[in-house]
């Protein structure tokens, strides 16, 4: 498995990707898309297998301890350093589940995360991965106050331990 850095010419598939994921409420649009691959490129990794994306991660970075609804919709540059890694999706093609890509993914977002001098990564999920992320080192910290596509949503934060 190979992971890099997204590409713009990635969008096809990860719009394919994050529209057999997410309900219609809770998928990024088009625009979205667009922007994140353009403007956070540095904060959104692809994996490949065998040239075929099999998932991706990504979010911008922010000052904040939690993530926010509005990060869902409106995407600015990250700042070299410091913040938390806000993830506003993580998801993996149908074809490649259970093959450990989500988990590789996290796996290289903490990495980046320390590479990048961030406190940590933020995100939010359902009540059924929680245990997921905290397999993942993540800690649960909560119902959050995000009310992104009409659900209830957990807070989940991993703190970077070279800066702790």
């Amino acid at each position: 498995m190979l992971i890099r850095h997204a590409r713009p010419d990635d969008f096809e598939d990860v719009v394919r990707i994050e529209w057999e994921n997410f309900s219609p409420a809770e998928a990024a649009s088009e625009q979205a898309i667009k922007e994140r691959l353009d403007m956070i490129c540095d904060t959104f990794l692809i994996a490949e297998i065998d040239g075929r994306i099999a998932g991706y991660i990504e979010g911008p970075v922010v000052a904040q301890r939690y993530l926010t609804d509005d990060l869902f919709h409106k995407v600015t540059r990250n700042p070299h350093q410091g913040g938390f890694i806000a993830v506003t999706s993580l998801s993996v093609d149908k074809k490649f589940k259970g093959q450990g890509v989500g988990t590789t993914l996290i796996a290289a977002l903490k990495d980046l995360a320390i590479a990048q001098e961030r406190q940590g990564i933020n995100l939010t999920c359902h009540d059924y991965l929680i245990a997921y992320y905290e397999m993942n080192g993540f800690l649960d910290e909560g119902e959050s106050e995000s009310t992104h596509g009409g659900a209830t949503w957990y807070n989940m934060v991993w703190e970077n331990p070279q800066l702790s």
